[in-house]
């Protein structure tokens, strides 16, 4: 049992690390190029609006690891609370955090997809616009931008790093989630080895 709280303490603070991460990355999304400008014009991607990474990989993650923390800390109701009380919390906590992680995960993916948010030339679409903001990778199957790096600085004319931006930020937070869904599944496993540990003690 000391073995299985001692992990969950370890799990709870590691948890922790990666929704405050998270939060970060989805908070400089917002602001790219670090230039607020965007923002206040609303001239922002939608997937990075959506705030996966604030509020699934961040909140919903954090509060699941202020949970395990508490376990293995047995501090607050936990700290003379028996198996099934535990286990409970751990089902809980496992639920809270795997739904906050594969929200990130799946927004992540879709950005990554779609390309980046920007200003591009749509002339050559026969548009009576020139210049406007959008996805100008999305839909595009005869190139994949993401192995195209010669797209990177020849489409996108703002913001001038829109592409790299994207890139580097969505797949952090993609990461991120994973490396969360991973603890997860330890924290799943460590909670089931706690209760049939504890239900073997002898009283």
């Amino acid at each position: 049992m000391a073995c299985s709280r001692t992990c969950s303490r370890i799990l709870g603070l590691s948890l922790g690390t990666t929704a405050l991460f998270a939060a970060a990355a989805n908070t400089v999304l917002l602001l790219p190029d670090w230039d607020v400008t965007y923002l206040r014009r609303g001239l922002i991607g939608k997937h990075a609006m959506l705030g996966a990474g604030l509020w699934g990989g961040g909140l919903l993650v954090l509060m699941a690891a202020a949970l395990i923390s508490l376990m293995g800390w047995r501090r607050g109701c936990f700290s003379k609370s028996g198996p099934c009380r535990s286990m409970l919390a751990a089902l809980l906590s496992s639920g809270l955090a795997l739904l906050g992680a594969l929200i990130c995960f799946i927004t992540s993916g879709v950005a990554l997809k779609d390309g980046p948010f920007c200003m591009f030339d749509v002339s050559s679409f026969n548009q009576t616009q020139a210049w406007k903001y959008g996805y100008p990778f999305k839909g595009l199957s005869n190139r994949n931008y993401l192995y195209d790096h010669s797209l990177w600085n020849s489409v996108c004319l703002e913001p001038s790093k829109a592409v790299v931006w994207h890139v580097s930020f969505f797949s952090a937070l993609l990461c991120t989630s994973i490396l969360q869904i991973l603890l997860v599944a330890i924290h799943f496993f460590n909670a089931f080895l706690g209760f049939f540990c504890s239900l073997c003690e002898k009283p």
